[in-house]
């Protein structure tokens, strides 16, 4: 905890951060989070974009082909993002503010990646 008592991104984030290519397929996105135990990965391109499990739901879901359907065709791009010094109850407000579930760290550059299971962990 910081030297006030409150906790702030750099505490819990999850580092290294986990990234995957826009151009692979929802499937390969899909094994790299269950090998990595995350549920959500940074896609590397300008703006930035993030993949994350419920992506890879939705696209099962709707039926579609996640061998061939490229990360590019589900990910959300223009992501918000937090820095490491921002405290953990801000990063709540922006979670339910823009009604998302994780956060890519960047000072910069990425350095990590924020999630809503790290905003409850931080509270107790």
């Amino acid at each position: 905890m910081s030297s006030n008592g409150r906790t702030t991104v750099r505490e819990v984030m999850s580092s290294p951060l986990e990234t995957i290519g826009s151009d692979a397929t929802v499937r390969e996105a899909a094994r790299k989070m269950r090998e990595k135990e995350v549920s959500a990965l940074v896609v590397l391109t300008s703006p930035r974009a993030i993949v994350s499990s419920t992506d890879v739901i939705e696209a099962v879901a709707d039926g579609r082909n996640v061998a061939e359907l490229q990360v590019a065709d589900v990910m959300t791009t223009d992501v918000e993002t937090v820095t490491p010094d921002l405290y953990m109850e801000e990063v709540a407000e922006m979670m339910t503010t823009y009604g998302i579930k994780h956060l890519p760290v960047v000072d910069d550059d990425y350095v990590g990646m924020v999630s809503s299971t790290d905003v409850t962990a931080s509270r107790s």
